[in-house]
Parts: C-alpha cells; sequence; structure tokens
C-alpha cells in the first residue's frame, strides 16, 4: 500500500473554554475545512483543580457530534434526554447532538490528582443535521485492545484492526478513533479508506509519520512566533494532518515509543456556518437555531 504523507502539522495552542477550563487546541474554528469532517480537538491536561473543576455548564448543541474520551479522571455528564453519570479513566461517550441536545459536562476531582482528556467535534452533513439526538457511554472494558507484531497496541473505540471492530458503529462519517502505542522502533502501518481525512494526535514519546526526515518537507504551524525549534519527529501535543493520495499510514517511533489518538472519516464537502456550540450549514439555519434557544423551543425530541 502506498503511504500517505503530511499534509501540515500544527502545534496545538492554549485557550480557556466552558466556566474556565484551560486546554490545549489542537486544531478548531481557524482551519475550518481542513480536518473535515473534524471540526475541533481539545486536550485537557492538567493537576490543578482550578483549571478543571469549572468545567462545562449547561449549554446547548446542534448540527454536530461531540465525543469525548478520558485517560484520568471523572467527568460528570447530564442532558436533556435524561441521561446522566460518570466517565472515568478509559471511558468515551459519544453523544450525536443533531436536531439539538442541552447537556452539561462538569469534570470531578480526580482520583490521581492528573485530568487528562479529549473532545473531538464531528460535523453531521445537512441532511442529518436535524436527526434525533442519541447518547452512547462505552466504557473502557468494552473497548476492545489488539496487540500486533512488534508489540504495537491499539484500543479500537471505532473502527476495524485485524478483524476486530470498536463498540462504536453506525456513525455517519464513517469514522475511525484508535488509541495507539507504539514501541520503540517499531513501525505501524494501517490503512486508510480512499478520500478518508486521517489525522494523528500525539499524546506521549515522538515518532516520524511519514516516510520523510526533512521537517520542511511539509507546512508546519508553530506554538508561536517564538517557536524557533522545526523537527520533522513530532512530539506530544502536536496534530499531524495527511494528505489524501496514498491507502495507509505509517508511523515509526524513534529512540522512544510514541502514543498517540488516530481518527479518520469520510469529508463531506459542504458548507460550515459555526457559532459556539452550533454548527449548520447556512447563518439563516444559525439563526433559527439561537432564536429557538432564547424562545425555549431548541429541543425537537421527546
Amino acid at each position: 500500500m502506498t503511504a500517505r504523507r503530511i499534509s501540515r502539522v500544527f502545534k496545538s495552542r492554549p485557550t480557556v473554554e466552558g466556566a474556565g477550563v484551560h486546554l490545549k487546541r489542537a486544531f478548531g474554528y481557524s482551519q475550518v475545512p481542513l480536518f473535515d469532517p473534524f471540526l475541533m480537538l481539545d486536550d485537557f491536561h492538567t493537576a490543578n483543580p482550578a483549571e478543571y473543576l469549572p468545567g462545562f455548564p449547561w449549554h446547548p448543541h446542534r448540527g454536530i457530534e461531540t465525543i469525548t474520551y478520558v485517560l484520568e479522571g471523572l467527568v460528570e455528564h447530564g442532558d436533556s434526554m435524561g441521561n446522566k453519570g460518570v466517565i472515568g479513566a478509559g471511558d468515551v461517550q459519544w453523544m450525536t447532538a443533531g436536531s439539538g441536545i442541552i447537556h452539561q459536562e462538569m469534570p470531578q476531582s480526580s482520583p490521581t490528582g492528573m485530568m487528562w482528556g479529549f473532545q473531538f467535534w464531528a460535523n453531521l452533513p445537512a441532511d442529518r443535521k436535524m436527526m434525533d439526538p442519541r447518547y452512547r457511554d462505552v466504557r473502557a472494558a468494552d473497548i476492545p485492545e489488539v496487540v500486533l507484531e512488534q508489540g504495537i497496541r491499539i484500543k479500537i473505540v471505532s473502527g476495524t484492526v485485524n478483524d476486530v471492530q470498536g463498540p462504536v458503529r453506525d456513525i455517519v462519517i464513517d469514522p475511525e478513533m484508535l488509541d495507539v502505542s507504539v514501541p520503540a522502533g517499531a513501525v505501524f502501518t494501517h490503512p486508510v479508506k480512499e478520500g478518508h481525512t486521517a489525522v494523528a494526535y500525539v499524546l506521549d514519546g515522538e515518532g516520524y509519520f511519514d516516510d520523510r526526515r526533512d521537517p520542511f518537507a511539509f507546512e508546519m504551524t508553530g506554538s508561536g512566533w517564538m517557536d524557533v525549534t522545526r523537527r520533522c519527529v513530532c512530539g506530544p501535543e502536536t496534530v499531524v494532518l495527511y494528505g489524501r493520495d496514498g491507502a495507509a499510514v505509517a508511523v515509526t517511533a524513534g529512540d522512544r515509543p510514541v502514543r498517540f489518538l488516530f481518527l479518520s472519516g469520510k469529508p463531506l464537502n459542504e458548507p460550515v456556518a459555526w457559532y459556539g456550540p452550533i454548527v449548520m450549514n447556512t447563518n439563516e439555519e444559525l439563526r433559527t437555531a439561537f432564536e429557538e434557544y432564547e424562545k425555549g423551543t431548541f429541543i425537537k425530541h421527546r
């Protein structure tokens, strides 16, 4: 299989969201539509309770799916459909907002002292933006892990590896979500469907995400204008966007192991009208959504 090459590399940047949660944004509004069908990826990673306990109080969503993956800590969830509970280390919350949902996500004091997790948003196509909302609470014990040659370990949330399928299925954008750990010196190769967007976000360690060893062979956006370090090896809090040519991705760990999230999905190639927690196709649809929220007619599901 011809391996894809890196198109662009971004370094995540600090920001504050919700009621005061400190996080790193890997990509978001300013990168639309580069990551289509994905809209945003946030990394919250801190041992300071003041930086995560404020949480994300009640707020609406429409037109998207929000996916939360917790590595350490606890997050309490509640929504307008009556779902509520707590997700912890290794758990995933896959929420399809569809026609509209109001929910809250409130981190709790972490048993380990560390809060570490991720949330990414996936767009819905125009003909499914008003679909019925749904909520999936996926426990760590239900997420299969496969071990490949060279000791490569993969947790499969969505997608298939070696005929093992993850628990999250029947998603509109046909996504893959993998948590991949590659030992030092090992090479991970994984097929990607033709035309699908492919993204890697480095959690720990460092690795080479294509066959080139030239940091100027692809476009790279640093963490700020004082960033004078440019390397072709990618380390933590770096997001890799692959080009569309090629049938697979290949990642080589160097002297250290590398762990990363791998996402892929079918691009929608549709207009994006995005403000705050609502993503539609036109500004008129946005106007309708916010007017309904103000009037109390936002929720369509029973």
